[in-house]
């Protein structure tokens, strides 16, 4: 399940704050205004704007939007949620049967685990399962990888772009050094760029496509647990043994946290046999 993540707006906009928090205790309001400049933004956007739409064919542009919502979105699924349903499969599978887990497919929400277990289901080799499971998996990572470049590419052209924009302003300056009205001006646009190409890179598109490439590689490692949990339970190991086998990702804490849980859940179920 995705909800929102709220620390790359808030993370966003604590930066921004900063800036903003900075400017004003050090000119005030009156000056704070000086660093709003419309040309600058246009220099640094369209230039942005333009190496994008050359680098990239149409198809990786409209997925844009898609990647871009990955950064705001966390999944809830975590590693030891993942283990608690690959043990509760292997109990009942162990208890009735690979087809009685048709069943438990209604519980299970990811596409992907759904898509392992019908596998085992249908009685597919454990290779083959893990070749076809494992081929998605590179096909997702292709996949992330071409729109986390996106932001990859913006954070490069950004400052390059504010860098071109401070040069057409001091060219500017330079053509009309007899005008002194013209001076302030076309220093703005000389600086401001530089400072609005920098800020975009090194506080949204670098960040964002940092914390997409940490997702991503979560989403992988998740996956690729996820196979093993498919193959033991179709092989039919003993939940315990099953669930050792994954707890073996998990840090300590959450280990010893697990295995406490585990043993509450065997002691329960010895007291109601008896």
């Amino acid at each position: 399940m995705k909800k929102r993540d709220l620390l790359t707006p808030i993370g966003i906009t604590f930066g921004f704050l900063m800036l903003m928090f900075g400017i004003l205790t050090s000119g005030g309001t009156s000056e704070a205004v000086s660093f709003v400049q419309l040309t600058s933004v246009l220099i640094v956007l369209g230039g942005i704007i333009s190496g994008i739409l050359i680098n990239f064919n149409l198809d990786h542009i409209k997925a844009t939007r898609f990647v871009l919502a990955q950064a705001f979105t966390r999944n809830e699924q975590s590693l030891p949620i993942l283990i608690d349903l690959f043990v509760r499969l292997s109990e009942r599978a162990r208890r009735e049967g690979l087809l009685a887990l048709e069943n438990e497919l209604d519980n299970v929400e990811d596409p992907f685990i759904r898509k392992g277990v019908l596998l085992a289901i249908d009685g597919v080799e454990p290779e083959v399962i893990n070749d076809i499971m494992t081929a998605e998996i590179i096909a997702m990572e292709e996949r992330h990888q071409t729109g986390r470049a996106i932001l990859e590419k913006a954070g490069e052209y950004a400052p390059a772009w504010g860098m071109i924009g401070t040069l057409i302003g001091l060219v500017l300056m330079l053509n009309n050094l007899t005008d002194p009205s013209t001076l302030g001006p076309n220093m703005a646009v000389a600086l401001l760029t530089t400072l609005y190409g920098t800020v975009l890179s090194n506080l949204v598109f670098i960040p964002m496509a940092a914390k997409l490439e940490m997702k991503s590689n979560e989403e992988v490692f998740l996956k690729q647990i996820a196979i093993e949990g498919v193959i033991g339970v179709q092989s039919g190991q003993n939940p315990r043994i099953l669930n050792e086998k994954l707890s073996a990702f998990l840090s300590g804490d959450m280990k010893r946290k697990n295995e406490d849980e585990l043993d509450a859940e065997y002691m329960g179920e010895s007291v109601n046999e008896a």
